[in-house]
């Protein structure tokens, strides 16, 4: 209800929602993200606060959006769903936990995580457009294959292009 009411700009309404939401000790399941690289799964939530790598990763992200943004990515902000400013939107979307988990899997390109050129993460609830747009973006640039598993299905996406043809 709190994202429905954000989405039509009514965000007194979502905050009142999410105040109940608190006082009832309903919490919203988190987007977590994870990638497995050598023996080890790292995982990823949004912001990439619990990574030890954080920094790093936060200056690979940034540099990568640039990049996506000169092949035309245009960063959804209509999906971030808060009473913030433009730009603090157009951040909130950068830092979503697959966005994170592919930036770390390039960061190690040479290891194990990215088996025959693909890269593959799992997340606990469904890919925004957001991050379906940048991946499919993503995949051309770095000309390899990403694999995104959500709570609904396989996202492949190869050369700009996602074998859900844009459907999810």
């Amino acid at each position: 209800m709190s994202n429905i009411f954000c989405t039509d700009g009514r965000f007194n309404e979502a905050r009142l929602i999410r105040r109940e939401m608190e006082g009832k000790t309903v919490r919203k399941e988190p987007g977590l993200s994870w990638i497995e690289v050598g023996n080890q799964v790292h995982e990823f939530a949004s912001r990439g606060q619990q990574h030890l790598e954080r920094e790093a990763i936060c200056a690979r992200l940034e540099e990568l959006v640039r990049r996506l943004k000169d092949l035309g990515y245009v960063p959804q902000i209509s999906l971030a769903l808060h009473d913030i400013e433009y730009e603090h939107k157009e951040e909130q979307l950068y830092y979503h936990s697959e966005k994170l988990a592919l930036v770390f899997a390039l960061m190690d390109v040479g290891s194990m995580c990215c088996n025959g050129n693909i890269i593959k993460i799992m997340k606990n609830i469904r890919i925004c457009v957001d991050c379906h747009n940048f991946m499919k973006l993503a995949s051309k640039l770095v000309e390899m294959e990403i694999v995104v598993r959500d709570s609904n299905r396989f996202h492949h996406f190869k050369v700009k292009v996602c074998s859900c043809n844009d459907y999810w």
